[in-house]
């Protein structure tokens, strides 16, 4: 029952996140793909799962370094399945500074880490207020 309860709350989760991630590339870029969807959402879960790994104590802005690294590893591996692979063509960062592959870049690494702090926080506080989960409490240093 518990794991019936674990993976009703890891896919209310990832929902609630893809939606939101593709709300946010839609006013950025004015599009989306279902995709990132699915990626948004997955990555908000693993970003999720930092607070349930590591205790609340660890400062915020190391929560957000983590994160961002785990977008940008997503990031990389959605891009050689979807854009090289399959040649879906959802994004190329080709024309961005210190780019690799036209997969990743710096700028969007450097943007991850601010859309991680958001994340950290509304995943604890949905959390919270869906599932009584514990109230959120932050270290920022």
């Amino acid at each position: 029952m518990k794991a019936v309860k674990t993976a009703l709350k890891m896919a209310v989760l990832l929902l609630i996140g893809g939606l939101i991630y593709c709300g946010i590339e839609i006013v950025w870029r004015g599009h989306t793909h279902w995709t990132m969807g699915v990626v948004g959402g997955i990555c908000f879960v693993l970003i999720g799962a930092i607070n349930e790994l590591f205790p609340w104590e660890m400062p915020l802005w190391k929560q957000s370094l983590i994160g961002a690294g785990i977008v940008t590893a997503a990031e990389l591996v959605a891009g050689f399945i979807l854009n090289v692979w399959l040649g879906l063509g959802i994004w190329d960062y080709s024309t961005m500074p210190l780019n690799f592959m036209g997969q990743i870049c710096l700028p969007f690494c450097l943007l991850w880490i601010l859309l991680s702090v958001v994340a950290v926080v509304l995943d604890d506080w949905l959390r919270h207020w869906l599932f009584g989960e514990e109230r959120p409490h932050y270290v920022l240093f």
